[in-house]
This record gives C-alpha cells, structure tokens and sequence, in this order.
C-alpha cells in the first residue's frame, strides 16, 4: 500500500489516547498538559477537574488561542462561566468534553489550520 504524507505531520498530533496517557506524534504523556499545533506540549499544573482556577485558564489565554478544547477526562464536565470570563471577554472559545473526545475534536480543528489549543487533565490521585 502506498502512503501519502499529510500536512499534519509536521503539527503536534495525538495519535493514541487511554484513560492513563496520551500520546502525542508516538510520545506517551502521563500528566495533565496543553497542546498547540506547532510548539511542543507543556505541562499543565492541573491534578483534578476541581482544582482548576483562574490562573490556569490564563495560562491558556496566553498562546492566544481562537479555541481551547478542554479534555476533562473520562467524563464530560462544565467549568464555572467565572473561570472563562476572561477568555470569553476575548472572545476565546472554550469547550468542555471528554479527553477522548477532546483529543479527536483537536485533530480535526488542527489539521483544518485553526488556532486550537487542546488542554487535557489527566487526574492524579
């Protein structure tokens, strides 16, 4: 079979994800971080959904992205509108899934040439 590169290899790509990891070009990650398309991933001090703050929502807001896409896990949950206003006054959009969802929403923005930050916690106990 004959394989065709695509315009997407050259991007921060998740190519594999499990309730413990995700995996990033073929690099196994095990703690919360956040995701750009053409810079390498960053940890992201999150251990638990509700932990998250305002701080960490400005640690977004600085990569400027036109949409953030927030893994919350194995389960879709909401954050406070309190902790987005900053990015909503900027018109920064933020949504809320499940990581596996997360991650696939991601490489479909992606690989269409959006602005997307991926943002996912991995929970630690």
């Amino acid at each position: 079979m004959k394989l065709h590169s695509t315009l997407t290899q050259q991007y921060q790509t998740v190519t594999a994800y499990d309730k413990d990891s995700v995996e990033l070009n073929a690099i196994r990650y095990n703690y919360s971080l956040v995701v750009l398309p053409e810079v390498a991933p960053t940890a992201w001090p999150v251990s638990r959904f509700e932990d998250l703050s305002k701080e960490h929502f400005a640690q977004l807001e600085a990569t400027q992205p036109d949409v953030i896409i927030l893994g919350t896990g194995p389960k879709q949950r909401f954050v406070h509108p309190k902790l987005i206003s900053s990015l909503t006054e900027k018109r920064i959009g933020v949504e809320c899934m499940d990581s596996q969802a997360a991650c696939r929403t991601y490489n479909i923005l992606m690989a269409e040439g959006r602005k997307v930050a991926l943002a996912l916690i991995m929970e630690t106990a």
